[in-house]
């Protein structure tokens, strides 16, 4: 083990020279009480390493101790259902108010172990193994490390283990014998290593209606959801993680204020999972790294969430990891480059933030793991762009990684209008990928009396949506100048019905007992019905009802309550009020044929 001694320290950061070989991104540990660290830049006999704890009473002279490993940390099943900090200490449950200082990564936890394999076995590395299944929750596998791989020369019996106790050991075809236990150290910058990358065909559904209609997300993809002070990023993270389609959650608060993820760590146990009425954190893991602890461990926490995220893809799960945000994690990396004394680039952050978020952005994917299955990490990543501005550094690099982008409007959001995304800023580069699979939703969907007339009826009625949005834009900016009774009927009709989308369909309440989830057949059921109601009124009016009528109709507060009123156990209404909005403009138009 090789031993070096402080020289310099400012901040997080220190210079040591050493007396052994140190290599990057090599752990160490610093000090009396061993503070973890991380070699960033090797020199001759001087290292420089950042340090992920308080460094207060650090000073020169102070040893630092290559751990000859690079920086990681031990996944396995003890993982699910609790809540650490940056570096993957488990806050929940620890024997004290506080991580103290230097403490150790691993946990204790016991489970009941069942062998997967016998004695004599061969297997590759990512292998399954074994299963354990904990008092309460999921039921796990237990993974081979990637690289080992071999002969099993012992497998222990069904029973309760530790998590860190061996259950088999393997010999490798160089003679080595490895033991093996229920978890296991891996690298956090170093990706999982899968058999391949598959194309993805489905979406992430989310349950809410403008992001899965308008701007859907791959499962196994990338969004990014930018938006200034209040505009409610975390509420809307807190949503996606009830309600998305995913296995396991992954929710890291990185540099985020301590209030806030307060409320997450109250919140998150007291939740219960709607698919099995069961606490959502039997299948969520919990890292918080707030704005008050060491900078430098916020840079690491990022890589130690999205490493959690592709073990539980190992075990052929699906995987959403939502990182609150990633802007705080810049922050980090550029007040460490700073006192690194690295030039500054765009708007003070490294020159190697465009490769960072790359680095990040491109571990998420939908893959055939070592063992055969097929699993996914999706990354859902916030920003907080200073004063709403879209255009500054991180926001803007993010957008060269991610297929979806889901803007998030302060407009929108003091006028009290959730999920207050912006849909003619946002965009989703996978809709075309998923007509297929809306299709085949929109197929088994009720309310179907106007279905097939369009190659994918989905993309059509996208389509409409966003053009009624963007012309309610310009319409309004001309309404402005001349008054809204001034435009020709026609022009207010297009008011009128962008109106009736956003208060029907794309505003959604995650408070609401009925309408904070919608199905992806609920969603089609009332893409179609404000679809039918648009072509229906224009035709009306082409044939000289007039907008006042129309406007007048009682079934209107029906349509624009629908999502409220129309839960997911009453589907079949969508045919009802189907059937009465024809009938309604059917009449109008007949007493105005009967007029002329």
């Amino acid at each position: 083990m090789s031993v070096a001694r402080v020289l310099w320290t400012s901040g997080p950061v220190l210079r040591a020279r050493a007396s052994g070989p140190f290599q990057m991104r090599e752990a160490v540990h610093v000090g009396a009480d061993g503070l973890l660290g991380e070699v960033v830049a090797v020199s001759g006999d001087e290292i420089v390493a950042q340090v992920f704890e308080d460094c207060t009473g650090l000073r020169p002279g102070a040893e630092v101790h290559g751990s000859g490993a690079p920086l990681g940390i031990w996944v396995g099943p003890g993982l699910l259902g609790n809540i650490f900090d940056g570096l993957l200490r488990p806050l929940s449950g620890y024997r004290s108010e506080y991580v103290t200082a230097g403490a150790g990564v691993r946990r204790s936890c016991r489970f009941e172990f069942s062998p997967a394999v016998k004695l004599g076995d061969r297997i590759t590395g990512g292998a399954v193994f074994g299963r354990v299944a904990p008092a309460q929750g999921r039921t796990q596998d237990c993974l081979l490390p990637p690289r080992v791989a071999g002969e099993i020369v012992h497998i222990a019996g069904g029973g309760t283990c530790d998590e860190d106790a061996v259950l088999a050991r393997v010999r490798c075809e160089v003679g080595a014998v490895h033991d093996v236990a229920a978890s296991h150290y891996w690298p956090v910058r170093e990706p999982r290593p899968v058999a391949a990358r598959l194309p993805a065909a489905e979406p992430l559904v989310t349950g809410q209606r403008i992001l899965d209609s308008l701007f859907p997300v791959l499962l196994g993809g990338k969004a990014a959801i930018p938006g200034g002070f209040g505009t409610g990023k975390t509420v809307l993270l807190e949503a996606l993680a009830r309600s998305c389609n995913a296995d396991v959650i992954v929710y890291l608060g990185c540099g985020e204020r301590g209030n806030e993820m307060a409320g997450v760590l109250d919140e998150f146990p007291r939740l219960a999972d709607p698919r099995t009425g069961r606490p959502l954190m039997e299948r969520t893991v919990i890292i918080a790294n707030t704005s008050n602890m060491p900078v430098a461990a916020r840079e690491a926490s990022i890589y130690s969430a999205v490493t959690v995220a592709e073990y539980f893809r190992d075990q052929g799960l699906n995987v959403a990891l939502m990182a609150d945000s990633t802007s705080r994690w810049a922050e980090a990396l550029r007040e460490v480059s700073g006192r690194l004394g690295e030039l500054p680039g765009e708007g003070g952050y490294p020159a190697y933030l465009s490769s960072r978020l790359a680095d990040f952005y491109e571990r998420a994917a939908k893959v055939r793991t070592l063992n055969g299955r097929t699993g996914s990490v999706t990354l859902l990543s916030s920003i907080s762009p200073p004063s709403g501005d879209f255009s500054e550094p991180v926001t803007s690099h993010s957008k060269r990684y991610v297929r979806s982008f889901w803007a998030l409007d302060l407009k929108r959001a003091q006028a009290r209008f959730y999920p207050a995304i912006h849909p003619l800023q946002s965009y989703s580069e996978d809709a075309g990928e998923l007509a297929e699979w809306w299709d085949a939703v929109f197929a088994a969907a009720p309310a179907g009396a106007e279905a097939g007339k369009a190659a994918s009826e989905w993309l059509e009625l996208r389509r409409r949506f966003l053009t009624l949005l963007d012309e309610q834009v310009r319409l309004e900016r001309m309404a402005r100048i001349v008054g809204k009774d001034a435009l020709p009927p026609r022009q207010q009709l297009a008011l009128f019905c962008a109106e009736i989308v956003n208060e029907a369909f794309l505003r959604q309440s995650a408070f609401s007992e009925t309408d904070w989830y919608a199905s992806p057949q609920r969603q089609a059921a009332m893409m179609r019905v404000i679809g039918a109601f648009v072509a229906l009124a224009e035709q009306a009016l082409a044939q000289g009802v007039a907008l006042e009528r129309l406007m007048a109709l009682p079934l209107l507060r029906s349509l624009q309550r629908m999502g409220e009123e129309i839960g997911e156990d009453r589907l079949p209404e969508f045919d009802v009020l189907m059937r009465r909005m024809a009938q309604e403009v059917r009449r109008l138009s007949e007493e105005g044929a009967h007029v002329r």
